[in-house]
């Protein structure tokens, strides 16, 4: 059973790191102006992509594994909640980040700011899809 522990603990990490973008990092860009908030924004989503998308991929893995040991189908779909983190990133959220990566600090302005509003609430789904794996996977464990 240690897939479906590993699986919960990873989960959590990444979902609470999801959360920190969401509750500490993104409210205080916006106390920044425009140009200051897209040179913060630029860095920081590139590090969070190097730690956010291999703990997506594990959690999902090893939930995957779990339910595979134990048909558990909490392990099943804890397991999917992480791996759909990349799909929603792929598809919803990067066309976001290229406009806002292709955009020069000194081009900054409220269109930017509007975008970078808009991908916090898109990251927000992956902070709630996060915490759906964690609860499932948390679910699971006690069971077993």
């Amino acid at each position: 059973m240690i897939a479906g522990h590993l699986a919960l603990i990873v989960a959590a990490v990444f979902s609470g790191a999801a959360m920190y973008v969401n509750v500490v990092e993104q409210p205080a860009r916006f106390g920044l102006e425009d140009r200051a908030l897209l040179a913060e924004w630029k860095p920081s989503y590139k590090r969070g992509t190097m730690m956010q998308a291999p703990l997506a991929l594990a959690g999902g893995a090893l939930g995957l594994v779990a339910w595979w040991q134990t048909r558990d189908l909490l392990f099943l779909a804890g397991g999917i909640a992480m791996l759909a983190n990349w799909p929603w990133t792929i598809l919803v959220i990067n066309p976001v980040n290229a406009v806002l990566m292709a955009t020069e600090p000194e081009q900054a302005g409220a269109q930017t700011r509007a975008l970078v509003a808009k991908w916090g609430r898109l990251h927000a789904v992956r902070t709630a899809v996060g915490f759906v794996a964690v609860l499932g996977l948390f679910l699971a464990c006690l069971s077993h």
